[in-house]
């Protein structure tokens, strides 16, 4: 018998062929659906949540289902709030870049909701370990925007002395662990210091983040190994905005499967949420926080979402992807949900959303005014380079502050 010569299968995308996200082989019920298991129920009971879509609000902004979380209005204008924000600071950002004042950011349009509601699950002494779109996790709880806007100016005030990239930031103070450029490292990192917590006898947990591309790296598969074997306290989050760059989601393995089911080989209990749904953010991030809070161990949530604009600043989705895919955002616009949801509650209007938009609008102006006071990438910083490591010299050998004294510093 003869055969056909072998050939490669090769993603739709990556041929040429447009696919509006998210992928239509994919399942994707209506708001309120999907039913909500109990916290302690069995992974292996709970597998089609991997699968579909655990949702919340529907198209008119009605909430509906078991997932329905019990948010009080001020909570609700709380999360409105944080996601408008975090994406008027983000707005500012780039201004600043394209003025020269910093030489990269990123942006997460489109994915406010994940941080801005998952951050209200966590409590002090917990710990994220995020990546570069998680800016709402600071947002959120109120971390002072003059210290993030330094760090991405990384003029004398940045607390991390210029050391890492803009939008690298660095808060454990706040819950915010050291942001990565390694992609990856995250989720080995979550789930190594939440096996600290247990091996404490703490009640703290953790949190680690990474995209969909990420879940391509080895260090994705190495955390789940010690996550499924020791039961550690952790939520290990999967940002599916659809896109790592300029290679879509299905090169990392999303064709035809979801993220979620993953766990399913490490007898991890695993949801698939949509992450542009505020409410549904909040009500699967509690339930997977509860289930760590009562030792029951890890969970993992693919957020389902979308990355309305380019990777960063150096960046240009012209070339990879269409233009009608930017303007037809899949699952809505998280925060234009929200605002339906809490206008048909009677608890909002438009009026009011201008009135706040106007006031965050002046809120991050002065935060940008007082940090460009230490400096920016055009002007150099106000400090020198002794000053921005006097905190590491101070503790250096002998032998090693005599050569950099011979070296002129």
């Amino acid at each position: 018998m003869s055969y056909p010569p072998l050939s490669l299968h090769m993603p739709r995308t990556m041929r040429g062929e447009s696919v509006p996200p998210p992928n239509p082989h994919l399942r994707f019920a209506g708001a309120g659906e999907m039913r909500r298991p109990p916290v302690d129920s069995d992974p292996y009971a709970m597998h089609d949540l991997a699968y579909n879509l655990v949702r919340v609000l529907d198209d008119d902004g009605e909430a509906k289902g078991e997932w329905v979380p019990d948010l009080t209005a001020e909570q609700l204008r709380h999360g409105l709030r944080s996601m408008l924000k975090t994406r008027a600071y983000d707005r500012r950002m780039m201004r600043m870049q394209r003025q020269g004042q910093t030489s990269f950011y990123m942006q997460c349009t489109g994915e406010e909701a994940i941080a801005c509601a998952f951050q209200m699950v966590m409590q002090k002494g917990d710990m994220n370990f995020p990546t570069y779109r998680q800016q709402g996790l600071l947002i959120a709880q109120g971390f002072p925007l003059t210290d993030m806007i330094c760090q991405v100016l990384s003029n004398e005030k940045d607390h991390l002395k210029g050391r890492q990239l803009p939008v690298m930031y660095s808060a454990p103070e706040a819950g915010f662990f050291s942001i990565s450029g390694n992609l990856g490292t995250q989720f080995v990192q979550a789930v190594g210091w939440a096996m600290a917590s247990a091996m404490r006898s703490d009640t703290k947990i953790a949190a680690g983040w990474i995209g969909d591309g990420s879940t391509a790296e080895s260090d994705f598969h190495a955390a789940l190994v010690f996550a499924s074997v020791y039961r550690p306290p952790v939520v290990l989050n999967i940002v599916n905005n659809q896109w790592a760059i300029s290679s879509p989601q299905s090169v990392a393995g999303g064709e035809n499967i979801s993220f979620a089911s993953r766990a399913h080989g490490f007898a991890i209990p695993s949801l698939r949420v949509d992450g542009n749904d505020y409410l549904a953010v909040y009500a699967a991030a509690s339930w997977a926080a509860e289930r760590a809070r009562r030792n029951l161990g890890p969970t993992l949530i693919e957020w389902v979402t979308y990355r309305v604009a380019p990777h960063s600043t150096s960046d240009d989705p012209s070339k990879y992807r269409p233009k009608e895919e930017e303007l037809n955002w899949p699952l809505g616009d998280p925060v234009e949900r929200l605002k339906q949801h809490l206008i048909r509650k009677d608890e909002w209007s438009e009026e009011r959303n201008v009135q706040l938009l106007a006031g965050i609008d002046a809120e991050i102006n002065d935060a940008a005014r007082e940090a460009l006071k230490y400096g920016t990438l055009h002007e150099g910083p106000k400090a020198s380079p002794a000053t921005m490591f006097e905190d590491v010299y101070k503790d250096m050998p002998q032998h090693l502050r005599e050569q950099r004294q011979q070296m002129g510093y």
